[in-house]
């Protein structure tokens, strides 16, 4: 091999490689918006504590926001990332000049958890259900669920809680009849005799976690979400082969038992992302699911709301 065809080798190479921050270089500042504590945002968590977004001179800031005001905050510049790719979907649908850039899930574990008494759908009827905000993914979700269940809306008292530790809350006091978990306050719930009622997903697909931006981001600081979705991928892969640190920093972080923190951990690792992508056939689902619940272009191109083109070549 010529010389110079080895420096080329050589230097795309490198080029692949994740990114490392340099000595003395200065680290970016972003901001994430987050609704509340969710095993989903695992990656962002472990991406913080075990220091690779600094790795990749990034200085990161995990914000407490609504998920119903993160659209706008990061329109105004309050925030650089918010990670609901359901709730920047239907932002960007709606006009918003927001893009998915990463996907980080294939599917979500949303479950509808009941008291002893909810034996068939027609038990909820007239009855109040705890979720973590009104037209929110979660709620589109589960109307979605409910519908092929030949429930409406009007059937069902949601209670907005703001997050889904709330809900769990809800439901533990007697609040309400149920209400919609992910791991693992699923298995808290039924620790203290509730019961999994539904498993969602079994019913209808939707767009879960991941990171969402602003089309102005993608122009002026597109190297900045290089970078983050890069430390992303690289928190996927520490949880992949750290099953046990996994499960540990689960069960610390929500309070729950090793058994549970390790059922969660299991449930996590089996729906990530082989390659950062949301499939078209979800996305235009999702877009079905908004568009009963409002107007939508009728030829609204799903691909115009994703932009995939930053994630590391050998993740495309």
């Amino acid at each position: 091999m010529k010389q110079e065809n080895i420096l080329a080798a050589i230097l795309l190479a490198l080029l692949l490689l994740p990114h490392v921050a340099r000595a003395g270089e200065s680290p970016q500042k972003i901001r994430i918006g987050f609704p509340s504590l969710a095993f989903s945002y695992m990656p962002f968590y472990v991406a913080q504590e075990k220091g690779l977004l600094k790795k990749a001179a990034l200085e990161a800031e995990y914000i407490q926001i609504r998920t119903i005001i993160q659209p706008q905050a990061l329109l105004n510049g309050n925030i650089n990332f918010l990670p609901s790719v359901s709730t920047g979907m239907s932002a960007a649908a709606s006009g918003l000049p927001l893009v998915v850039v990463l996907n980080l899930y294939d599917g979500a574990p949303w479950i509808l958890v009941t008291n002893k008494e909810i034996n068939k759908p027609q038990d909820l009827i007239g009855k109040k259900v705890a979720i973590s905000g009104i037209r929110t993914a979660a709620h589109n979700f589960v109307l979605a669920g409910f519908k092929k269940m030949e429930l409406a809306e009007k059937d069902i008292g949601f209670i907005s809680t703001g997050g889904t530790a709330s809900s769990f809350a809800a439901l533990a006091s007697n609040q309400v009849a149920g209400a919609v978990l992910t791991p693992p306050f699923d298995d808290k719930a039924v620790s203290l005799g509730f019961k999994k009622f539904l498993f969602l997903g079994d019913l209808v697909d939707i767009p879960y976690v991941g990171l969402v931006t602003s089309q102005a981001e993608v122009k002026t600081h597109r190297d900045q979400i290089q970078k983050t979705i890069g430390a992303l991928l690289e928190a996927v892969s520490w949880l992949r082969a750290n099953r046990g640190e996994s499960a540990k920093m689960i069960a610390e972080k929500f309070k729950v038992t090793q058994a549970e923190a390790e059922r969660t951990y299991e449930t996590m690792i089996g729906m990530f992302s082989r390659d950062g992508r949301l499939s078209l056939k979800i996305a235009r689902g999702y877009l079905d699911i908004l568009r009963q619940e409002r107007p939508l272009p009728p030829d609204l191109d799903p691909q115009k709301l994703l932009d995939f083109s930053m994630i590391p070549p050998a993740r495309q």
